[in-house]
């Protein structure tokens, strides 16, 4: 349902690596009432400095940025403050369940998907603003699927599997320390990232460390 624009504009802080789609943000932002865009920034790091020097409302962060920290990150660094911080709206083109769980438990306050419609941008800015979460709706049926259907819980073998995961062994190396086949080894990580919601090692690690099932 849409809102109406607060008194005030919203303060808006745009965080993307890419240049150009900051610069299309901004002329399509131009053009929505009660939302006024306060900076750039192409970094995790120039988004955490800039908030603290131009105190935004609202920054819109992609969660995949190329040079030094990442979305995640950053998102939590900002939030760390609660209601004294800006809330922080998600715009990305990923879906998966690793990088939503990973945004919402950070802190996010709603979560979009670059395919919106620029009326549904708006709304979840000024959304945001006012302290109310917005989902694109394939983020929120993707949620209650969650929900629905729990994942099983990892099993002892399978913590051990992600542990020598986390320390950059290879499967053959983690055969070895575990003294199992490298064959067992890779049906115990296709089960990992079933019940992780992920397809790489590196994202079974990060999730792992979100959920702090790591020792």
């Amino acid at each position: 349902m849409s809102t109406s624009p607060p008194s005030s504009p919203v303060r808006l802080l745009l965080c993307d690596d890419h240049a150009v789609v900051r610069a299309g943000l901004r002329a399509l932002l131009a053009s929505a009432d009660g939302i006024d865009v306060v900076g750039e920034a192409a970094t995790g790091e120039e988004a955490l400095a800039m908030a603290a020097h131009l105190g935004p409302d609202v920054v819109l962060m992609d969660l995949q940025l190329d040079d030094g920290m990442d979305g995640v990150t950053a998102i939590r660094q900002l939030t760390a403050e609660g209601s004294r911080g800006p809330r922080v709206l998600v715009l990305t083109m990923f879906d998966t369940d690793a990088d939503i769980t990973r945004a919402i438990e950070a802190g996010a306050t709603g979560y979009l998907l670059k395919a919106e419609q620029p009326e549904e941008l708006f709304t979840a800015i000024r959304d945001a603003a006012s302290g109310r979460s917005t989902l694109s709706a394939p983020v929120a049926d993707r949620l209650l699927t969650r929900l629905r259907n729990p994942r099983p819980a990892l099993s002892a073998r399978e913590h051990e599997i992600l542990a020598q995961l986390a320390r950059g062994l290879g499967n053959r190396e983690i055969a070895r320390a575990l003294f199992i086949s490298e064959a067992t080894v890779k049906t115990h990580l296709g089960r990992i990232y079933g019940k992780l919601g992920v397809e790489t090692r590196a994202g079974a690690v990060a999730v792992a460390k979100e959920r702090r099932l790591l020792p």
